[in-house]
């Protein structure tokens, strides 16, 4: 496993999106993703990128291990 790509809030949404997540409410710059019982929260700043620890803590949320991302990311 290399280093994780850096994506911005609103590209890690849309990623959700395809992943079957949906936006149930927004709150400040703050998109609360939910399917199911998985819930997430993803800070959508502009184009800012997502901080490393704030990535690894959404990967962690939705159950996808940082390879399975990098593979989802290049696809």
């Amino acid at each position: 496993m290399g280093r994780l790509p850096r994506i911005a809030g609103k590209e890690m949404v849309k990623l959700l999106e395809r992943l079957g997540f949906r936006v149930a409410r927004i709150h400040g710059s703050h998109h609360f993703m939910e399917r199911g019982d998985q819930r997430t929260t993803v800070p959508v700043h502009g184009s800012r990128d997502l901080k490393i620890g704030t990535l690894r803590k959404i990967l962690r949320d939705v159950g996808i291990t940082p390879t399975e991302f990098e593979n989802l990311w290049k696809t």
